[in-house]
């Protein structure tokens, strides 16, 4: 699959700031989020590899929609015990279990328990840029990525840069973000189109 699946597991968040207490209660709070989202992933010298955008929902725990338009159709659905990961140029679905996926990823961050702290180690970074920074660190070595930035504005959750071991840099940009909206329970629900090759791991 490409590497814009993992990314299904970022989910968007609205107005607070970008304290470590604060992100705390955002998570307690909120239910359902929905956003459009552009997506650019850098080299370790920061050289554009890849540009997507999209849109994201999301009903915690666990529930989510995330689905690329551009440059490529892809969409990443769960329902709180299977992930589907669907590439229509491929005809391709991969079938995760829920569990598996998440463990300490990002999604973890967002998406999974209020205890974030038991995954990362949180640290507020500062004003940077025209936002308010806070870095997560993952306290294990098997999430894929080094550290993860959180961008605070006006709108809630407006950025967040994800750094792999490789050096490679995921930048998201969040906008038009609704939080608690409600949600019909069939976006979380999948049905693989016929003829597509069904992966199971």
């Amino acid at each position: 699959m490409r590497r814009f699946a993992i990314l299904a597991l970022l989910l968007p968040i609205a107005a607070w700031g970008s304290t470590i207490d604060e992100l705390k209660a955002l998570l307690e709070q909120t239910t359902t989020a929905r956003a459009k989202f552009a997506q650019r992933v850098l080299d370790k010298n920061l050289k554009m590899l890849q540009q997507a955008t999209g849109t994201m929902q999301f009903a915690r725990p666990g529930k989510f929609r995330w689905q690329y338009d551009k440059p490529y159709e892809q969409v990443i659905v769960s329902d709180g015990a299977r992930v589907w990961l669907y590439d229509k140029d491929l005809n391709q679905v991969t079938v995760r279990r829920f569990d598996r996926v998440l463990g300490s990823s990002p999604a973890a961050l967002l998406a999974g328990s209020n205890d974030i702290e038991k995954s990362y180690i949180l640290t507020a970074t500062g004003r940077q840029e025209g936002l308010d920074w806070l870095e997560a660190v993952p306290r294990t070595q098997d999430t894929g990525f080094e550290k993860i930035r959180l961008g605070f504005g006006k709108a809630g959750l407006e950025a967040m840069e994800l750094r792999d071991a490789f050096g490679q840099v995921t930048v998201l940009k969040f906008s038009t973000i609704e939080r608690n909206a409600p949600l019909s329970p069939e976006v979380f629900r999948f049905t693989p189109p016929a003829g597509a090759d069904v992966i199971r791991e």
